[in-house]
């Protein structure tokens, strides 16, 4: 998530003020003592991490995990349901094999990226690497050579440490010509990626209809071992991703002329097109039906790990607080609904779709909490441009252990935000939706969209603070005589333009995707 820029901060003026009066709620304890004594993260993490996995858009297991959360909100006496909202490209992973065959042999460790189109055998083919050529005419003349051969078209990386582990140990001097040489290299190969006329993805496309065997990519993360895993622009041949330490092994050997050669042999299966859905419970208002809190985030992952923190330890966050909070607050004033959102990683589309479809609940809604940047506890929440959101904010805070509280900077009124994951939805929406900002545990290097976001990477200390903190602000939120105001800030003027600052505006979901 991106840092925001505090506009003014105080959020110690206002626990404090309110620290006075602040007694003990037995509701509050009680939440506290149901996480800490008989906590369910790990079951379900389990559950959901291990057994179904990850959960792409599109594939039977995206549609397992929406038929889990609805069985299970059953079980704790919930009312659930999927909600259709789209269609998408039907697909299902299969196995991927890959080895080096010549000029001896040993198993790579790669993966088809999603998406990718499955094979009917197994092929055996030379490398070859994207030429330096001088521009788009000469890459016309060398691509007809790329035919019954898989292409490398990723930059070699100069070395597979991270820059930590060469800041700690290396020499400030051989540190800086490492630094000097990648990103001269980088630019080398920016230069000759962009020579050939093509995007990344017309590249591929070109390739593929040049008869290449397949197309070999390897997007390292900057970490010990970590890639990110995206999606395919192949129909018919398949795009595979290799790790860098392989990728940098066959890139040599090719490089080098002694035209290596690799088997691969992956599976998949196309489904057609499929219908997609967001997961839906709550837990009915016994004052104030009609109003709403929202607990927030999204179901589904790519799926190079299993999407253990982006967004599983989300998802567990907002069902273990529900549970938590129809435990020992099963009477709430007002509703208090959970969405498990669909394709968030493709756009947001499952949220904005709710947005869309439910005008009865959007203008109800006293506010919304949304969980989706890893494992850590909760470190961050700012205002997202609500003018007054401070005041309810930090009534509700005051409530929360102090423990948990006190390492929540806050900023107030913020700036709405516009993208990055589904509250931003509601905010354009005029909805006061907030994100609950984790602390980083490496996030965007080593778990965030990579084959390394699996369960053992889940911090549930963490993870449990964070459903305590989701269940107590639900239940203020619940509780709070006064509807959440909707006055928003004046935004600042923005830079590039010279005008006044815009409040972001609701967009429409991809209802029917991947089929470009």
């Amino acid at each position: 998530m991106k840092k925001r820029v505090i506009l003014f901060y105080l959020p110690f003026l206002f626990w404090g003020s309110f620290a006075v009066a602040q007694t003990k709620d037995p509701v509050v304890e009680a939440i506290v003592k149901e996480a800490n004594e008989n906590s369910q993260l790990e079951k379900l993490a389990h559950e959901l991490v291990d057994v179904i996995g990850p959960r792409l858009v599109g594939t039977p297991q995206m549609q397992q995990a929406n038929d889990w959360a609805v069985a299970k909100y059953k079980e704790w006496n919930i009312n659930a349901h999927n909600e259709k909202w789209g269609e998408w490209r039907g697909w299902q992973r299969g196995i991927s094999h890959i080895d080096l065959v010549y000029p001896r042999t040993e198993s790579l460790e790669g993966m088809q990226l999603a998406w990718s189109p499955g094979m009917k055998k197994a092929v055996t083919a030379e490398l070859v690497i994207i030429p330096d050529i001088a521009d788009s005419v000469e890459f016309k003349k060398w691509l007809p050579t790329v035919k019954g051969k898989f292409v490398l078209i990723s930059m070699n990386q100069p070395t597979g440490r991270p820059d930590y582990n060469w800041q700690e140990f290396a020499r400030k001097e051989s540190f800086e010509k490492m630094k000097a040489d990648r990103a001269a290299q980088t630019e080398a190969w920016r230069n000759r990626i962009n020579k050939t006329g093509r995007t990344a993805r017309s590249l591929s496309v070109a390739l593929e209809k040049a008869g290449a065997a397949g197309v070999v990519t390897c997007n390292w993360s900057n970490g010990f071992g970590v890639n990110k895993i995206f999606s395919a622009y192949t129909k018919k041949i398949p795009t595979i991703d290799i790790s860098l330490e392989d990728y940098g092994l066959l890139y040599r050997l090719t490089e080098s002329g002694h035209k290596p050669k690799i088997r691969v042999q992956t599976e998949a299966k196309e489904k057609g097109i499929v219908p997609t859905f967001n997961t839906i419970a709550e837990i009915k208002g016994s004052e104030k039906p009609n109003e709403y809190v929202i607990l927030s985030a999204h179901f589904d992952s790519w799926d190079g790990g299993t999407g253990a923190t982006d967004n599983g330890t989300g998802t567990l966050t907002m069902m273990e607080a529900m549970r938590i909070l129809k435990k020992v607050y099963p009477s709430p004033k007002r509703t208090i609904l959970v969405g498990h959102w669909g394709s968030e990683e493709q756009g947001l589309n499952g949220s904005r779709a709710f947005v869309a479809d439910h005008p009865e609940i959007v203008p109800n809604v006293q506010a919304v909490f949304n969980q989706d940047n890893g494992t850590g506890r909760v470190v961050n929440l700012a205002g997202q441009g609500f003018l007054h959101s401070y005041e309810y904010l930090g009534r509700w805070l005051t409530q929360v252990p102090e423990e948990i509280r006190s390492p929540i900077q806050t900023s107030f009124p913020g700036a709405p935000g516009t993208g990055g994951s589904d509250f931003a939805s509601f905010v354009a929406a005029g909805v006061p939706a907030f994100s609950l900002s984790s602390l980083n545990w490496s996030y965007g290097t080593y778990t965030w969209h990579t084959n390394r976001d699996t369960y053992d990477k889940i911090v549930f200390d963490d993870v449990r603070s964070n459903a305590i903190l989701t269940a107590i602000l639900a239940y203020m939120a619940s509780e709070d005589p006064n509807k959440t105001p909707r006055d928003k800030s004046v935004l600042p003027i923005n830079p590039q333009t010279g005008q006044p600052g815009t409040w972001p505006e609701p967009r429409q979901p991809t209802r029917k995707g991947g089929l470009d």
